[in-house]
């Protein structure tokens, strides 16, 4: 199906990748690349809160990019599948995420030294909650919500974190 995408003979297609696996491979690291291209675009922003809203946003739009088929983040699906023989798929997406993270948190505690980060704010721990969103969001995009509804997830998210009470302590379990 992809070489008649493309136009060329499924000899041609795999003669520049080797194998199925190999093609495989090589789709996983070049999403993986694109998704780590918008931590490169919301880390250069001024604010922390300009950084995290543009990770999510952006992320949303590439999540539910429908012109290549698939909502979501290749890159959780092949993980989730792990079926490549050549790339160990989930060391080697668990080793860019976790790149990714520590730049965030990395801008995170530069903004909690510049004082742009409310003092309450832990950056490692905004930046794991920011992770986890991005991942959910990536989730709910594979599962087949919409853009328009992840939009209002991550804007709601982002007003949770933009409260005055994002850094108050966790309420106790008891008490909930």
């Amino acid at each position: 199906m992809l070489a008649a995408t493309l136009g060329i003979s499924s000899s041609s297609l795999y003669a520049a990748f080797g194998t199925k696996n190999e093609l495989f491979d090589e789709a996983v690291r070049s999403y993986a690349l694109r998704y780590s291209k918008i931590y490169d675009r919301a880390l250069s922003e001024p604010t922390a809160s300009g950084v995290i809203r543009r990770l999510l946003l952006e992320s949303v739009d590439e999540f539910t990019r429908t012109d290549e088929g698939h909502p979501g983040c290749l890159t959780s699906s092949a993980v989730m599948s792990d079926a490549s023989s050549t790339l160990d798929v989930r060391t080697y997406v668990a080793d860019l995420q976790r790149a990714d993270e520590a730049r965030l948190r990395g801008r995170l505690e530069q903004a909690a030294l510049d004082g742009t980060l409310a003092p309450t704010v832990h950056p490692a721990e905004l930046a794991e909650l920011v992770q986890t969103l991005w991942q959910g969001l990536s989730t709910r995009a594979e599962l087949g919500a919409g853009r328009d509804e992840l939009i209002s997830v991550a804007n709601l998210a982002l007003a949770l974190i933009s409260s005055p009470d994002a850094g108050a302590p966790p309420i106790p379990a008891s008490l909930v």
